[in-house]
């Protein structure tokens, strides 16, 4: 029987993926474990600390042992901690070189490295599939430089821009995500080789040539000291997780409201029968944009536990690191969810062109009332023509009548703007885009890390 939705038949695949499953499976985890415990004799090996050949039956061993998954999760529960219950059957596996194994470490060594492992490999996956978005972004951002829509500020319209700007803003987003992720990458790959206060007391002189070569032989970086407490980098993972489904979440939130039938302007693509009613057939929900702001919200939780989990008490925590167990996981599959469902629904998103135009005349020339104002300053001055224009959107408002025939009836506007020709070209939504299209080409030169 399942518990939660990550491991869920029903919901597993919408609050993750398999690829980010098989990452921070049990099977995985071990593996990892003894990935880090043959790359530690490894690296005592070449520097005769323990045999070589014992290293190369403990490499064997950690490649070829079947593991008594149910031995193990009894044990685990009894210490607490898996590692010495898996040092046990190592150990074992590989015979008369047993008695070399995790040689020096203690367990947090071991789980650490393992977790950082599993990161190594989760962030690959989000760094592709933020790079698959980017592109789908990259698109609409293009296709759509000089759609015009309106844009809207406190849930108002307030002036016009065009959709490929807003995807470009989006885009904006995702390139500083791509580029913070190649950045956090050397604080994060960290491998963790300390003993058991952190001052490699149990390995002598040789400890740090010790550590020095367990990372290269994992393809970690070296600490310059023990990180056992010190858990920012851990934390910064997460907290790079929640800025990207942060953005993603701003994006479907987007989506979301365009879709709603007053507005229109966006639609998520068709699948027969996905986001139906189970009452109402006219319903095409936005499923996907609901469960990325879920993730995105989810994650925003998962953020805070991991700084709550950085406060570890002297040299190894009591408790803040069991947080880790839980939200580093349950991030990366809610980021794997959210970041699948973006890259879905993206590419398939369809753009009601007309609907857009339409909603841009829905406030009868309101909408370019800023337009009218910056023309009319240098003849009436800032001020007065700000007043002058602010009355006569209250009239619009008030009255109902259409701001450009208001304006034709105010003898010192006419004069400013030029006659009612000028009045139409300045309250044409068209004509007051701002520099959207230049904005979006910046973007679309732009090149993430």
């Amino acid at each position: 029987m399942t518990s939660t939705v990550f491991d869920s038949a029903l919901f597993r695949d919408m609050f993750g993926t398999a690829e980010m499953r098989a990452v921070f499976s049990d099977q995985a985890l071990v593996g990892r474990y003894l990935e880090a415990e043959a790359a530690l004799a490894r690296a005592q090996a070449r520097l005769d600390i323990i045999p070589d050949e014992a290293a190369a039956a403990i490499d064997a061993a950690s490649r070829s042992i079947e593991i008594d998954y149910e031995t193990l999760r009894h044990e685990t529960e009894i210490v607490g901690y898996p590692i010495l219950p898996l040092v046990h059957q190592l150990a074992k596996a590989a015979g008369e070189a047993g008695r070399y194994v995790h040689w020096g470490a203690t367990t947090q060594d071991i789980m650490d490295t393992a977790t950082v492992l599993q990161i190594r490999a989760a962030l690959v996956v989000v760094d592709r599939d933020l790079r698959a978005v980017r592109a789908v972004l990259a698109d609409l951002a293009r296709k759509y430089r000089d759609t015009p829509m309106a844009g809207r500020t406190h849930l108002q319209q307030a002036l016009p821009i065009t959709f490929g700007y807003k995807a470009a803003v989006w885009l904006s987003s995702i390139d500083r995500h791509i580029e913070r992720l190649a950045q956090a990458l050397p604080r994060i790959l960290l491998g963790e080789f300390s003993g058991a206060a952190g001052t490699l007391a149990s390995i002598g002189t040789a400890g740090l040539e010790v550590q020095r070569l367990y990372c290269e032989e994992l393809g970690l970086h070296q600490p310059p000291i023990t990180w056992h407490v010190a858990r920012d980098g851990l934390a910064e993972a997460v907290t790079l997780l929640g800025l990207i489904t942060g953005t993603l979440g701003k994006i479907a939130t987007d989506v979301m409201i365009m879709s709603a039938t007053e507005f229109g302007e966006v639609s998520e693509p068709f699948v027969p029968g996905r986001g139906a009613s189970s009452t109402m057939p006219q319903k095409r929900n936005p499923i996907s944009s609901e469960l990325i702001l879920a993730a995105a919200k989810a994650v925003r939780q998962h953020v805070a536990t991991m700084l709550d989990g950085m406060i570890h008490d002297f040299e190894r925590a009591t408790g803040p690191w069991h947080l880790e167990w839980v939200s580093l996981p349950e991030s990366f599959h809610l980021t794997a969810s959210a970041l699948a469902n973006a890259k879905f629904m993206l590419t398939g998103l369809v753009v009601h062109e007309d609907r857009m135009r339409a909603n841009l005349d829905l406030t009868h020339g309101l909408i370019v009332a800023e337009a009218v104002m910056m023309a009319a300053a240098p003849v009436l001055g800032r001020q007065h023509a700000h007043d002058v224009v602010y009355d006569a959107c209250r009239k619009a408002i008030e009255g109902g009548g259409d701001l450009a025939d208001i304006l034709a009836g105010t003898p010192e506007v006419m004069a400013a703007l030029g006659g009612k020709d000028g009045i139409r070209r300045y309250c044409d939504p068209t004509n007051y885009l701002g520099l959207c299209g230049e904005m979006v080409d910046r973007v679309l030169r732009a090149r993430p890390l």
